[in-house]
């Protein structure tokens, strides 16, 4: 089995194809083949992906009601005040969907690499910290805006026992064996059998 961790640089598609727009994608830096993203990061946004030919895993950490807790930096545009920061942990009405409770907090401005297309705010700005279960399409993004918080750049810096310490845009490494069978642990099999050790078939 393959296990990888991959911090998606800002413009990237997360997949492999491009489907004829000549944007970045995968392909562009993972030289590991049949692998397949554990969930998605939009092309706006930056940060961890989990790429893994282990089926069994990928789809435990995808499932609705299964999902493994995700850690996002989100800088918006605005200064939240605790009325907003308790909107977005009890959660906000999104598109007709209610967003499950969170834990978000105003943090100090983060050490980044810079951004591509730099971020040009209108006004003040400021950075939150954001822990979620849920992975809807845009979320973090329509979660802010809904509480008057627009998100300018959004990273993700978590996925479960996870974390980016030690990556940067477009690099990436194998899980080692202790990092699989914690992502496990998190989404307990419900009587299947544990991963190989991921040092079996790494990559070189």
């Amino acid at each position: 089995m393959k296990y990888i961790l991959f911090y998606k640089p800002y413009g990237v598609l997360s997949q492999f194809t491009d489907e004829g727009t000549g944007r970045p994608t995968l392909k562009d830096y993972l030289p590991v083949a049949d692998v397949y993203p554990a969930g998605r990061l939009d092309r706006d946004s930056e940060g961890l992906l989990l790429l893994t030919d282990d089926g069994a895993l990928a789809h435990r950490l995808t499932h609705p009601q299964r999902h493994v807790e995700k850690t996002y930096w989100a800088q918006v545009e605005g200064v939240p005040d605790e009325t907003a920061l308790a909107q977005l942990r009890q959660g906000v009405t999104v598109k007709g969907y209610q967003t499950l409770p969170c834990t978000a907090e105003a943090i100090p401005d983060p050490r980044l690499p810079p951004r591509p297309k730099p971020v040009t705010p209108n006004g003040p700005a400021a950075w939150l910290e954001i822990r979620l279960r849920e992975g809807k399409k845009r979320q973090i993004r329509h979660m802010t805006a809904a509480v008057g918080l627009p998100t300018l750049r959004l990273v993700r810096v978590g996925i479960g026992p996870l974390t980016v310490a030690g990556l940067g845009p477009g690099e990436w490494r194998v899980l080692t064996e202790g990092e699989v069978r914690a992502l496990w642990g998190t989404v307990p099999a419900r009587g299947g059998t544990r991963p190989k050790s991921p040092n079996e078939t790494a990559p070189g």
